[in-house]
């Protein structure tokens, strides 16, 4: 019998957002970001390239205003999409952890796709933005994505610059998340048998 496949869609619309994520969670890293905040672009971009996931973002929203609505909103998505993707977790490793450097910078995240929405952020920033991109919502959609799906992740960044860190982040959250997901099994890695 052939694997079930690992893909899915949402789409969440409010006064302040309009968001639709697909997510292929068995592809190569191809991606169609569109938020209309370019970093936060070059982001989800990189998190899909070193994943592996396929992603296609499409995004709008109130940025008239400012992006923390558009980017809440897109970790949220993100979060549902994901939880949907993976189904009811069987055979996943469920946890992931991985270290990447970027220059000076170092950010590691280690992560358990147990059930439980938890976010652990260390890492300050000394710019209030990289380009149009707001560096205090990287924690915000850290925490709109753990909380959303489901996942407990627990994350730190060091170094100068701002710009390094947050791509570190993004690029250890995506070999993480690859690492957690990987199916290895036929049984659901829980005591509870559920996850």
């Amino acid at each position: 019998m052939a694997p079930k496949a690992r893909k899915a869609s949402f789409s969440r619309k409010t006064k302040e957002t309009d968001i639709t994520i697909d997510i292929n969670l068995d592809g190569t890293g191809v991606s169609s970001v569109q938020t209309g905040i370019g970093f936060f672009d070059h982001m989800l971009d990189a998190f899909s390239r070193h994943s592996g996931y396929d992603l296609t973002v499409k995004a709008s929203g109130d940025l008239h205003v400012d992006g923390h609505h558009l980017v809440e909103d897109t970790g949220i998505v993100l979060g549902k999409v994901m939880a949907e993707a993976l189904g009811d977790k069987r055979g996943i490793a469920r946890f992931g952890e991985a270290r990447i450097p970027m220059d000076e910078s170092l950010a590691e995240v280690a992560l358990d796709i147990g059930g439980r929405g938890f976010l652990v952020f260390k890492a300050d920033f000394f710019a209030p933005s990289v380009g149009d991109y707001s560096t205090q919502m990287t924690k915000h959609f850290f925490e709109s994505f753990a909380m959303s799906s489901g996942i407990n992740l627990n994350m730190k960044a060091e170094g100068d610059n701002d710009h390094h860190k947050i791509e570190a982040l993004f690029k250890a959250f995506a070999y993480a998340m690859k690492r957690a997901t990987i199916i290895e099994s036929d049984s659901i890695k829980s005591t509870k048998g559920v996850l």
